[in-house]
C-alpha cells in the first residue's frame, strides 16, 4: 500500500502548504479556502496515515512489486451477478429524482416510488430466479 500512502500524503502536503498561500494572497479575506485546503490536508492526512499502518500490519503486497507478475495476485474478489438489470433502472430513477428537485417536487417523488421498486429488486435478486441461493 505504499504508493497509496504516498498519494494521500501527497494531498495532505498540498493543503497544509497551500492553505496559508492562499490565505495569504487573499488577506485572509477569503476564509473558506484556507479553511478548505487544510480539511483537504487533515482527510488526506489521515487516509495515508491508515493506509500505511494497514500496510505495515498485512505486510508485502504483490500490487507494489513493480516486477510482480498478474499471477500474483489471483484470487476470489467477491461475488458479481453474471448480468443485472437493476442498476439501469436505479440509475435512471435516480436521475428522475435529481430532475425533479431542480423541475418539480412532483416528479422527484414519482421517481423515488420507482427507486423503491428498483432497489428493493437489485437487493433481492439472488433471491429468486436463475441466481438464487
Amino acid at each position: 500500500m505504499k504508493a497509496e500512502s504516498y498519494f494521500f500524503a501527497l494531498i495532505a502536503v498540498f493543503g497544509a502548504v497551500m492553505g496559508p498561500i492562499y490565505g495569504h494572497f487573499t488577506h485572509w479575506q477569503e476564509p473558506v479556502g484556507p479553511v478548505g485546503l487544510f480539511l483537504a490536508a487533515a482527510l488526506g492526512a489521515m487516509v495515508a496515515f491508515y493506509l500505511w499502518m494497514t500496510g505495515k500490519r498485512i505486510g508485502y503486497r504483490p500490487d507494489d512489486n513493480p516486477d510482480g507478475e498478474i499471477a500474483e495476485a489471483e484470487g476470489d474478489y467477491g461475488a458479481f451477478a453474471p448480468y443485472s438489470w437493476w442498476p439501469l433502472w436505479l440509475g435512471l430513477t435516480s436521475a428522475l429524482v435529481f430532475m425533479g428537485i431542480a423541475v418539480g417536487w412532483w416528479i422527484a417523488f414519482i421517481g423515488a416510488f420507482f427507486g423503491l421498486f428498483a432497489l428493493v429488486g437489485w437487493v433481492f435478486e439472488f433471491y429468486k430466479g436463475q441466481h438464487a441461493h
